[in-house]
């Protein structure tokens, strides 16, 4: 008899063979067909859900998505499903941010034009064109990765809308007086020809002249050393931007420190310098032979003393600086107001204190080449070229004191890469000191994940100087202020900002540059400072970090029709740890000057995307990992596990290497749901579900660990720790499911009556455990979760989709703290004895488990623990036979053991006849004489068979 056809194995005809690449684009199809995203927000409307609300931090459309993409976007989808399925109105509205330089600069490197033979409408239609190319191309990218959201109906900072809506956050921050134009040192790119914002600066090596420069003395306030002659006696600075020099206009000293004269007794003069700095300046500068004369002075002893210019026939007027430090130089700081923001606002606070009121050089132009102002015959030459006929000037006057090149972290363009200077230029700024007590206490009120987010955010607010929100091109959202030819002040008031807006709100922002000044005026508008009708427009444009800044308005607080489900301040911003400079900053800071408090209730932020050394993708190494490729390989699901899987808290790496161990893991997660699924093929939960009570008690632990691993999961969920649930899942399907419950089931499922008592509890508990699983790991394995639902049996009584469904309830039922215990005993001991027969097996001692038969030794609550499951201890540890013994002395000598050594195990050949059926070998084999070949057991499950 083929005793195999009578076995109940697991159906093998359904669709969970892998091959994800091919696969997961019909469940895209499937949900977008369904209309996932809106089918749940109305079932929860239905139900009156409360909402959650995340706000997507728009990504920049002007190329292909890259790794740090996937890892964002996938982190908010997990964390909106989830929301959905835990009980919430989950909204997800995907936006993109497509203004400003990149995209300006990207239209002009393609085309080969140059910007100076376009007028603004031509170079802005070419712009939205481009932005709209790379929003579809993204777009399709973000919905292949299972990210669901509103993407019919996405919000792009082009839209009238949004344009209207930042101009009304700048309006109303104006009639607050918050904005303000003013002259500043302000980042300035001289590629892009445009102010930078700091979020906008990224910090690269750069190879730079250091100079120590001699200033000669002019009126030292009587502190000269006695008996030097002032023509020996010189203050000392040191740069590494020698063509500033010409700006220079004073030398900085803090107050509080320590200045001496340093006597060069080789070539017999005096030099002015901080006491604890001079020795290592003195060394860079090859002298040698020196002392320190005359008495020790402060910094503040020399306010408004002066010394001459190097160069040129002006004076350079001492002043106090408290952001002089002892990091390096001289403690005389070269002051140059057109070119430091440091420099710039200690003249200010001088001439607002009516102490000093120096002028502000800048002899530099918004292309970086030096102007007539600079003098030397620099002009025309770009201020890299001026570096050497400076150095060569000083030296040739006798005022270069020293001379090196150093390598050091120097500011660089994001966009361009080049090097970016300080630049003194007439800008529009908003003024942050009047608002920023709000600002911080917006901080301390917003919950910060990982909490190290609060004090960064916090100290950048505290810290940082009014905000540059003006750059100079034409892509973007304008400045709305007008300025009146009769008497050149500007203008911007509550009229003028609600005619803009409403105009904006019709035709975009292009209105600005295609209609007049008048067209854009209230009709009979006159100057509020003088009464004139004659104006002409702000050429200017928005900071981009205003645009985005800026979205919550038109999003959130006041948004389109089709944004149901929406509120602000919403619940959360979720974006990578740069963004505490970037987003969640100029966020908050438009929502804190316009209604008093942050647009977000939380923060979350996560870390960069490292290749698998620690090191940084570029393309250059050949190290980028590119989502596109991970998911045409392995399939999104297997790249939404390995972003399940890291702490993305800090820094996580990726490797071809990496992504392939997790499809390892992955496999092994399906492979569980397979056979689960392959198992109840003939399991209908409604007639065939056995009672908790009535369970076999390996079923109910299995319950038990499930209910354990759920808690776990719903409050990794809960607290955004989603490491936590792919280890709580990862470890319950490979040691709790297979190497243990599943595993000792196996005998249970094929060889008892398909529909008796043992056989269907097996069943309900595996039912309960896939049904729940499944749910557990949706909001993650988005696309396999569904394949999974869909060959559910009693399909018509669920949902039509995974995702529509409900998170699995808490059921205390299974928490059966007895059992909890009993089982863990149990598990140390079956531990013990596998290890023993993993050692008989390499010592080809046995091949199958079956073969063996064990003998475990054990004292105290150990052996008791055995005696109470003596008879069911053989199919426990998975082996034909299985005996105890009282005492570990009795023991073989290298019998497997436990650490305590309270438990050990020898393991033997069963030499007793194997059952043709089960393959167990036990002495009833041959029993019945109808079943020669078989066991007792299975003998009796064949007559009940009709066998």
């Amino acid at each position: 008899m083929d005793y195999s056809k009578t076995l109940h194995l697991p159906q093998t005809d359904f669709p969970m063979r892998g091959n994800l690449p091919k696969k997961e684009p019909g469940f895209v199809d499937f949900w977008q067909e369904h209309d996932l995203y809106h089918a749940r927000q109305e079932k929860r409307r239905k139900d009156g859900a409360p909402t959650f609300v995340l706000h997507d931090g728009p990504p920049y459309a002007n190329g292909k998505i890259h790794i740090g993409h996937a890892l964002n976007k996938t982190l908010k989808d997990i964390i909106v499903r989830y929301k959905h399925m835990a009980g919430y109105e989950a909204n997800y509205i995907p936006g993109w941010d497509t203004h400003g330089l990149p995209i300006e600069y990207a239209v002009l490197k393609d085309s080969g034009e140059d910007r100076a033979n376009m007028t603004p409408l031509e170079l802005r239609r070419k712009c939205l064109a481009y932005a709209k190319k790379w929003i579809a191309i993204q777009k399709a990218d973000f919905i292949r990765m299972g990210v669901v959201g509103d993407f019919a109906n996405p919000y792009v900072t082009f839209d009238p809308h949004l344009e209207a809506k930042e101009l009304e956050v700048f309006g109303e921050m104006a009639n607050k007086g918050y904005i303000y134009k003013g002259k500043k040192a302000v980042y300035w790119c001289p590629h892009c020809e445009t102010a930078l914002a700091e979020a906008e600066i990224e910090y690269k090596d750069r190879k730079s002249p250091s100079i120590y420069v001699k200033f000669p003395a002019v009126d030292l306030k009587g502190l000269a050393p006695e008996g030097v002659p002032k023509d020996k006696l010189f203050a000392v600075i040191w740069t590494t931007t020698p063509w500033t020099i010409p700006a220079n206009e004073a030398i900085c000293v803090n107050p509080k420190f320590t200045y001496v004269w340093v006597h060069n007794k080789a070539a017999d003069e005096y030099y002015l310098m901080n006491k604890e700095l001079a020795p290592k300046a003195l060394e860079e500068c090859k002298v040698e032979d020196y002392e320190f004369v005359g008495r020790e002075m402060t910094g503040a002893e020399w306010e408004l003393a002066t010394f001459h210019h190097p160069l040129l026939d002006r004076l350079a007027y001492v002043l106090e600086g408290n952001h002089v430090t002892l990091d390096a130089g001289t403690g005389c700081v070269h002051t140059a107001p057109g070119h430091g923001v440091d420099d710039f606002e200690v003249c200010q606070d001088y001439r607002n204190k009516g102490k000093l009121d120096l002028p502000i050089i800048c002899p530099v132009d918004e292309k970086g080449h030096m102007t007539a102002e600079a003098g030397l015959g620099l002009e025309g030459k770009t201020i890299w070229e001026a570096e050497g006929p400076v150095i060569s000037a000083l030296a040739h006057a006798g005022m270069l004191l020293g001379k090196k090149s150093i390598h050091h972290q120097y500011a660089h363009c994001w966009r361009c890469k080049n090097p970016i200077i300080y630049r003194a230029t007439e800008q529009w700024f908003a003024s942050i000191n009047d608002f920023r007590d709000k600002a911080l206490k917006a901080v301390d009120d917003t919950r910060f994940i990982p909490s190290w987010g609060h004090d960064r955010l916090y100290n950048m607010i505290r810290d940082r100087q009014d905000w540059c929100i003006s750059r100079q091109r034409s892509w973007g959202v304008p400045i709305p202020a007008f300025y009146c030819d009769d008497c050149g002040k500007w203008v911007i008031t509550p009229e003028t900002m609600k005619k803009v807006e409403e105009i904006v709100e019709k035709e975009g922002t292009d209105a600005w540059w295609a209609h007049s000044a008048e067209e854009l005026l209230p009709e009979g508008f006159k100057c509020p400072h003088c009464g004139g009708t004659h104006f002409h427009k702000e050429k200017d444009i928005m900071d981009v970090w205003f645009d985005s800044g800026s979205t919550w308005n038109g999003v959130l607080r006041y948004p389109h029709k089709e944004w149901e489900g929406v509120k602000y301040p919403c619940d959360l911003y979720l974006e990578g740890s740069d963004q505490h400079r970037g987003w969640f900053h100029s966020s908050l800071l438009c929502s804190v000057a316009v209604n008093g408090y942050a647009p977000y209730k939380a923060v979350l932020t996560h870390g960069f995307t490292m290749d698998g050394e620690g090191r940084k993708m570029s393309k250059s190494v050949g190290n980028v990992v590119a989502p596109q490729d991970v998911i045409n390989k392995y399939g999104a699901d297997v790249m939404r596990l390995w972003i399940s899987s890291v702490d993305y808290q800090g820094d996580v790496r990726l490797s071809d290497k990496i992504i392939k161990a997790m499809s390892d893991v992955y496999r092994k997660i399906r492979n569980t749901f397979r056979y689960l699924l392959g198992n109840l093929y003939d399991f209908d939960p409604k007639k065939d579900s056995v009672a908790y009570e009535d369970m076999e008690e390996l079923d109910r632990w299995a319950l038990l660990r499930l209910e354990q691993v759920k808690e776990t999961v719903l409050k990794a969920y809960d607290d955004y720790q989603f490491h936590v649930m792919y280890h709580a899942v990862h470890n319950f399907c490979t040691v709790d499911l297979s190497s243990i419950y599943l595993d000792i089931l196996k005998d249970r499922l094929y060889t008892e009556k398909a529909d008796g008592k043992l056989r269907r509890s097996a069943q309900t508990a595996m039912y309960e455990i896939l049904t729940t699983l499944v749910r557990l790991v949706a909001p993650v394995l988005c696309f396999t979760s569904e394949e999974v639902w869909q060959a559910l049996p009693n399909k018509e009584e669920r949902e039509w989709s995974v995702h529509m469904a409900d998170m699995p309830k808490a059921n205390e039922k299974y928490l059966d703290e007895a059992l909890d215990e009993k089982w863990k005993k149990r598990l140390a001991v079956r531990s013990v004895v596998t290890k023993a027969l993993e050692e008989a097996r390499q010592a080809k001692t046995i091949g199958h488990p079956l073969d063996a038969e064990v003998t475990v030794y054990a004292d105290g609550d150990e052996f008791q623990v055995l005696k109470d499951m003596e008879k069911e201890l053989a199919d426990f540890c998975l082996v034909s036979q299985a005996k105890i013994e009282e005492g570990t002395e009795k023991a073989p000598e290298g019998a497997a053991s436990n650490e305590e050594g309270t438990v050990k195990c020898s393991v033997a050949v069963c030499t007793l006849e194997k059952c043709e059926r089960c393959w167990k070998r036990t002495p009833d084999v041959g029993s019945d004489a109808a079943h020669p070949h078989v066991c007792a057991r299975c003998a009796h499950v064949l007559q009940e068979m009709g066998e």
